[in-house]
C-alpha cells in the first residue's frame, strides 16, 4: 500500500515504497556527514577473525575482504560509534581521532 501523502511528494516511485517501515536491511542510502570525531582503526596482526565487531556494528560497515582474509572498514558508512572497539576482546580496533594519519 503506498500512502497518498508520500506518492504526494513524491518521495518514492511506485515500486521502492518499502512493505513494512524500513528498506531491506544492510541499505545504507547516505554517507557519514563529516560529523565524525574518531574513527576506528583494525591492527591485523592483532585481529584473529571473531567476527565480534562484524556483529555488533549497527551500521554494518565492516566487511571481509575475503582475499585477505581480514577485516576492513567502509569509513564512507561509519559514524565512529566505539562499539566494534568496544566488542573487540583482542584490542584489534582502536579508536584515533579524526584526522591523523
Amino acid at each position: 500500500m503506498i500512502r497518498p501523502y508520500l506518492r504526494e511528494k513524491g518521495a518514492f516511485a511506485i515500486g521502492e515504497y518499502p512493505e513494512g517501515t524500513a528498506f531491506t536491511a544492510g541499505y545504507l542510502t547516505s554517507r557519514n556527514g563529516g560529523w565524525r570525531s574518531e574513527r576506528p582503526v583494525i591492527d591485523i596482526s592483532k585481529c584473529v577473525m571473531c567476527s565480534q565487531c562484524y556483529l555488533h556494528c549497527p551500521d554494518g560497515t565492516i566487511f571481509e575482504l575475503e582475499t585477505e582474509k581480514r577485516y576492513a572498514i567502509d569509513y564512507d558508512f561509519c559514524k565512529g560509534c566505539g562499539i566494534c572497539a568496544k566488542m573487540c576482546k583482542p584490542g584489534a580496533i582502536t579508536m584515533i581521532p579524526e584526522g591523523t594519519a
